[in-house]
Formats: C-alpha cells, sequence, structure tokens
C-alpha cells in the first residue's frame, strides 16, 4: 500500500478470492488506511446511477481518493463503453497514487478481451498490471468442501432428474 501497488487474486470459483480480498481490506482498515470492497457489477451500477443523478464526478473523485480500492469478480462480463470509459477514469486517477485489489476468475491474458476496446483495454491495463503483483490460487470450490456430506458430491453439482431425462 504504501508503494501504490496493485494485486490481482485468480482463480476458480470457490477458492476464497473474495474471503482474502475484503481481509486484505479489512486489514488496510486497521492499519489506518480507507478501503472499499466493492463487486464490478454493483461499481457499474453505482457509476451509472451516479451519471444519471448527476453526482459521477464526486464517486469518481471520492473512488480516486480511497488508498485501497478492492474490486471483486473483475471481468466477469464484457464491459460496455460508459463501463470501460469510468474503469479508465478510475484507474487513470488512481495510477500510483493509491492501490487496487482485483479478484478474478479468468487469467489476466483474457481481461483485454473482456474490457473490449483495444485502446481503452491497453490503456487500463497498462495502469494496472505493470506494477501489480498476481496471486494465483488453485484448488477445489470451498464451498463444495462444506457442503458434501460423508464425502458425497453436492447435489448442485449434478443436475436435477427431470433436467437429465429431456
Amino acid at each position: 500500500m504504501r508503494e501504490h501497488q496493485n494485486l490481482f487474486l485468480i482463480g476458480p470459483i470457490g477458492i476464497g478470492k473474495t474471503w482474502l480480498a475484503r481481509a486484505f481490506a479489512q486489514k488496510a482498515c486497521r492499519d489506518g488506511y480507507t478501503a472499499l470492497f466493492v463487486k464490478a457489477a454493483e461499481l457499474a451500477r453505482l457509476l451509472a446511477i451516479a451519471r444519471a443523478d448527476v453526482s459521477h464526478a464526486k464517486v469518481l473523485s471520492q473512488l480516486g481518493r480511497l488508498d485501497l480500492l478492492v474490486v471483486d469478480d473483475f471481468c466477469m462480463a464484457p464491459m460496455t463503453d460508459g463501463e470501460r470509459r469510468d474503469f479508465l477514469e478510475i484507474c487513470d486517477t488512481r495510477y500510483q497514487a493509491r492501490s487496487a485489489l482485483l479478484t478474478s476468475q479468468l487469467p489476466v491474458a483474457n481481461w483485454h478481451t473482456q474490457i473490449g476496446d483495444p485502446t481503452l483495454a491497453d490503456s487500463i491495463l497498462d495502469r494496472l498490471v505493470h506494477n501489480a503483483h498476481k496471486i494465483e490460487l488453485k484448488g477445489k470450490s470451498m464451498r463444495r468442501k462444506r457442503g458434501s456430506k460423508a464425502g458425497k458430491e453436492p447435489s448442485w453439482t449434478r443436475p436435477p432428474r427431470s433436467v437429465l431425462r429431456r
């Protein structure tokens, strides 16, 4: 945080990325830093609402001043033009002045495609990647482990019989 570096937590679903991201944010707060944990989809909605009610510049300014911005489930869906432009502005404001922590199921190499517009994707990733640490988590879903009983596979991993018959 003191060096304004970024952190990427990459891995499959249920591996603990969100839990770790929240733990990092909590630790930052305990150390006197400001932090915000937000899902990527929630951030997009927040900025769309802010654009509609004319508080967009204020919200972008607030996001730019946070010591740590944690965006969970980054690049899970292709970005809209507005989302790309907002995220570039956030990254530009924070570049080498604040830290970001992004969690994603997708490898960093796939983010460019999800961001969309090649020029904006290059700009966003240039501001995020070069001073980032990447932790790739591996293993089985923690939810699957908790959900299984006596070693049985949890029911959500198998489709219901009615689906299989169709």
